[in-house]
């Protein structure tokens, strides 16, 4: 008998899912799964104590990715425990820890950064540079040093929502010499490691381990990880569909929130927010009754998502960055889909 493996997926989704999600016909997303995994990764959801993780297009369901953007979430969890503990305060001048934030605006806080309303640019100034000269590692030719003077030189107190790869990854850094780590990438995976990763049980690391599924190739892409040098924190993480989904149900324990802290579940509704956000906490972006964040890197793409209402978090991870024709937002359209109401 023939096999169809997106049916098959979509079958295993929706038993955990639910019945109030299956009854929605769960298999007319058959096309819409095929345009987001066009290039083969793999989709997971949890529910309770029932989890389908399902890999497509060649890709093992167990295999570890590059995380993108959904690393940020983890930035944010550390700061949250930090915050916790008292290490960390998250509406204190970031500069008040002092060493090599001494010298950062009084505005940028854990939490401004966080949100991304510091008024921190997406990117440094030089990757206008290196994204030609480093394709695949635009912010590895700078120190964390310089992270701290292109926020000093480029952060303005708007109060508007600035999506910024150049803010969070400050954020991890700042984190780790919270936890008394050193003001690096190294002392941000120990800090990750220790705070967040380690006492959950989950194999997210910064550094790609021995078989990371390697991401789709294209004609601007090739076959090669994203680095992010300094910037680790904003989109460097490595990790499974398994680890996802455990993260974002340790969010969920002892909901309202959870074992890690629930700074993730104060929505605030700035200026400047996209189509689509009502709001943005640390690490998320908010929707009446879902918390989510997407991701892209030179050739990965990434969601993670968690609905309050039922309780249920949905991950997809696909090989192949933005295609340059046919749908480009299939993932996070995938992503809400499969969250539902």
């Amino acid at each position: 008998m023939f096999h169809d493996p997106w049916r098959a997926a979509l079958r295993d989704l929706s038993s955990v899912l639910g019945r109030d999600l299956s009854a929605r016909d769960l298999s007319a997303q058959r096309a819409l799964l095929r345009a987001a995994l066009a290039q083969g990764g793999v989709v997971g959801a949890a529910r309770g104590d029932a989890r389908a993780v399902r890999g497509v297009g060649g890709v093992p369901p167990g295999g570890v990715s590059e995380l993108a953007s959904v690393s940020k979430p983890f930035t944010a969890a550390l700061a949250g425990v930090l915050v916790a503990r008292g290490a960390l305060d998250w509406h204190a001048p970031l500069a008040a820890l002092g060493g090599p934030l001494r010298g950062v605006p009084r505005h940028v806080t854990a939490w401004t950064l966080a949100t991304h309303t510091a008024g921190v640019p997406l990117h440094p100034a030089r990757v206008g540079v290196t994204t030609f000269t480093h394709f695949h590692d635009p912010y590895g030719p700078m120190s964390p040093e310089d992270v701290v003077g292109s926020v000093r030189r480029w952060a303005r107190p708007t109060g508007r929502f600035q999506y910024s790869n150049l803010g969070v990854g400050l954020l991890g850094l700042a984190a780790a010499w919270a936890a008394g780590e050193a003001f690096s990438a190294d002392g941000y995976a120990r800090a990750l490691r220790r705070e967040v990763t380690g006492p959950l049980g989950l194999n997210v690391t910064a550094r790609a381990p021995a078989g990371v599924i390697r991401p789709g190739g294209s004609l601007l892409t090739g076959a090669q990880l994203t680095g992010f040098g300094p910037l680790v924190g904003a989109g460097g993480l490595f990790g499974s569909a398994d680890d996802l989904l455990t993260f974002g149900q340790a969010h969920l324990n002892g909901q309202p929130g959870g074992r890690l802290g629930g700074a993730w579940l104060d929505a605030r509704r700035v200026p400047g927010l996209p189509p689509g956000v009502d709001g943005v906490t640390p690490g998320w972006f908010a929707r009446t009754g879902r918390r989510w964040h997407d991701g892209v890197a030179r050739g990965t793409r990434t969601g993670l998502g968690v609905n309050l209402n039922s309780g249920a978090v949905v991950v997809v991870l696909a090989r192949g960055g933005v295609p340059l024709l046919g749908p480009r937002s299939a993932v996070p359209l995938l992503l809400h889909t499969l969250l539902g109401a």
